[in-house]
């Protein structure tokens, strides 16, 4: 057994457990997923992006201001900081607000 992502216009729509030999029955677009990462970056969900050229899944962006990096990993615009403190992203500010 295996995890598959649908994938529908480069998006993956649902993620089941099966048998390739069932995934090879089925109509559309199926990508092999992994829960460890092993497989295509990360374990696809639904609403990721599957990068047929890049063959890996990416998340949904987080926040409109974040963009991917070379790693295909969203990054807030403004590091997070390294004080120690919890902090949430606050997307009207675009900066961290402490949380209390």
């Amino acid at each position: 057994m295996a995890h598959f992502a649908q994938v529908e216009s480069d998006i993956v729509t649902t993620v089941i457990v099966a048998e390739q030999e069932h995934i090879e029955t089925l109509e559309g677009t199926w990508v092999e997923t992994s829960y460890d990462g092993s497989t295509r970056k990360q374990y696809a969900g639904k609403g990721f992006t599957y990068d047929a050229a890049k063959d890996k899944f990416i998340k949904p962006q987080p926040y409109p201001s974040w963009s991917l990096d070379g790693n295909d990993d969203w990054q807030a615009p403004i590091a997070y900081p390294d004080d120690g403190k919890d902090y949430n992203w606050d997307e009207d500010t675009t900066n961290w607000v402490e949380v209390e």
